[in-house]
């Protein structure tokens, strides 16, 4: 079985930005627990970093937050530079 892909410092950005906009509307987790039907262990997880939580709770994390879900992926991001493609390297 592959290995489940996870990358903490991604999932501690978006953390952070919930974290972020949790305090400045005076959101606190009880309110996130009635707003998305999640028991408060879920969100514990999800708040803490523990989870690695599906594009699911993060559109209903972005509901009780009434913000887009793209501001909860608002900072900065260092992308990966891959090699060629298959067909970048074969000249089509």
């Amino acid at each position: 079985m592959a290995k489940q892909y996870r990358n903490q410092e991604f999932i501690d950005q978006i953390i952070k930005r919930i974290e972020e906009i949790r305090l400045h509307k005076g959101i606190v987790q009880e309110d996130i627990v009635e707003r998305t039907g999640f028991t408060q262990k879920q969100v514990w997880l999800m708040l803490t970093g523990k989870s690695n939580f599906a594009i699911s709770h993060l559109e209903a994390l972005a509901h009780a937050l009434e913000v887009h879900p793209k501001e909860l992926m608002d900072f900065n991001f260092d992308q990966v530079k891959h090699p060629p493609t298959r067909k970048e390297r074969k000249g089509k």
